[in-house]
């Protein structure tokens, strides 16, 4: 995060970030209000006048590595007693009042729910730890954006929380109950961010294609129709949306994908395992089979989509017969890439005190399991070469007149390109695959 130029009397403001895409989105919406404060971003932590951490509690030892980077902070206190401490986030969510038992060096512990509040509670007109669910929106208590121009992709939340209560997942937990923005609060954040420059806008969400709302017409919108409006904004060419759920693409939502140009043809559609019994154990309510045929319906409205999930190995009474149904399912859909994990317990989850399998039994079945990830991810990637792609160059390279874009695809793209600017979309034939990066040189 950068510096920003103000008087000398500006207060400085570091935030440190863990975590997924709407952590993010919460740390520049909680710089806003903080801007409004007086507080500017430092990439200097040393030079803070307040630090944030911004905390995500979905994988194991969450809690630790927080407590380990406020360890590193004691000495920073010791010197400057007057910076204030912060926690935000999933993890100060969970903890609440433990970590400034743990920790008293923090000053304020605020939850991903409540952090409109992070100003009031500087100013000392507020409690040190707000960690409840409130009845307001915070959104309608933020401060407008500034009008400061803007990277050429960015964030926008439009749903939080989550309903599915998965057995492994702590979602539901910290972020509450799902949550969708009302239409004419996004699309008018939407059109505020393409008037400072942005051309790519990934709508965020805990189960985001869960989002509904009443819509400009009056009628129940669902995500597909909110898509579309968005696609009739001028100047957002690229359109993109995480995290999804598979019971919640609806048809309007694939025949979006088929009818709205601006969305990529890109998908992140988790499925976490491909053994019915393990997904019944996970609370997944869907099979293996259902999700198969939701891909070919997918495919049929979009065939040249590139599809990516998540999964989880070794989960609690995983035997080789579901590593195997794993295995085959990965082989049937062929992903773009995924996100792979083991099995991390995460207290106050249905399946944490189920007992666990053994660990060098889960840690073979996970290296199995992303050497064919990683070798399908290498086709995908090999299979862009000699193909034109729209690139959104998003900044320089280290090598002079290099430009760095994301694909349609999302993958990183290389190119020479030495009157290019950050911000142009450019037709790009693609020449080389790295192991994570493609490389590409322009269609004139």
């Amino acid at each position: 995060m950068t510096d920003e130029t103000s008087t000398t009397a500006v207060k400085k403001l570091f935030i440190k970030t863990y975590g997924c895409q709407m952590n993010v989105y919460d740390s520049q919406r909680m710089a806003e209000a903080m801007g409004a404060e007086g507080y500017v971003l430092t990439e200097d932590q040393a030079q803070a006048d307040m630090v944030l951490l911004n905390t995500c509690h979905i994988r194991e030892k969450a809690a630790e590595k927080l407590y380990s980077d406020l360890g590193r902070l004691k000495t920073l206190k010791a010197d400057r007693p007057d910076m204030k401490i912060g926690v935000a986030g999933c993890v100060a969510q969970a903890e609440g009042e433990e970590i400034i038992r743990r920790m008293p060096l923090v000053d304020l512990v605020v939850g991903p729910q409540t952090y409109h509040r992070l100003p009031a509670m500087v100013r000392g007109e507020a409690p040190r730890i707000v960690t409840d669910f409130p009845e307001e929106d915070k959104f309608d208590h933020l401060p407008a954006p500034r009008a400061t121009r803007r990277a050429p992709a960015a964030f926008l939340t439009v749903q939080e929380g989550c309903d599915k209560f998965c057995a492994f997942c702590v979602v539901p937990y910290t972020r509450g109950a799902e949550v969708s923005r009302p239409v004419e609060r996004i699309l008018r954040e939407a059109r505020d961010l393409v008037s400072r420059g942005v051309r790519e806008i990934t709508l965020l969400g805990q189960n985001v294609n869960g989002w509904h709302g009443a819509g400009e017409d009056g009628r129940e919108w669902g995500f597909g129709r909110l898509i579309r409006a968005l696609g009739d904004i001028d100047g957002l060419d690229r359109i993109r949306y995480t995290t999804s759920h598979p019971n919640d693409m609806a048809d309007d939502l694939i025949e979006a994908h088929r009818d709205v140009p601006q969305l990529m043809p890109y998908l992140h559609l988790p499925v976490q395992s491909g053994s019915d019994r393990i997904l019944k154990a996970m609370n997944r309510k869907h099979t293996s089979d259902q999700y198969l045929r939701l891909i070919d319906r997918i495919r049929a409205a979009r065939p040249d989509i590139m599809l990516t999930s998540d999964f989880i190995v070794g989960f609690p009474g995983e035997t080789d017969q579901d590593h195997a149904d794993t295995l085959r399912l990965i082989e049937q859909v062929g992903f773009g890439s995924a996100f792979s994990f083991k099995y991390s317990p995460r207290p106050g989850t249905p399946a944490y005190e189920r007992p666990e399998i053994d660990a060098a039994i889960a840690d073979a079945r996970l290296q199995e399991l992303q050497a064919l990830l990683t070798r399908q991810q290498k086709d995908a990637q090999a299979a862009m070469v000699g193909r034109t792609l729209g690139v959104l160059f998003e900044k320089t390279g280290r090598i002079a007149g290099q430009m760095v874009g994301k694909s349609d695809y999302l993958h990183s793209v290389f190119v020479e390109a030495p009157d290019a600017r950050i911000g142009d979309l450019a037709q790009v034939r693609i020449v080389e695959s790295a192991p994570n990066s493609l490389r590409g040189a322009l269609v004139a």
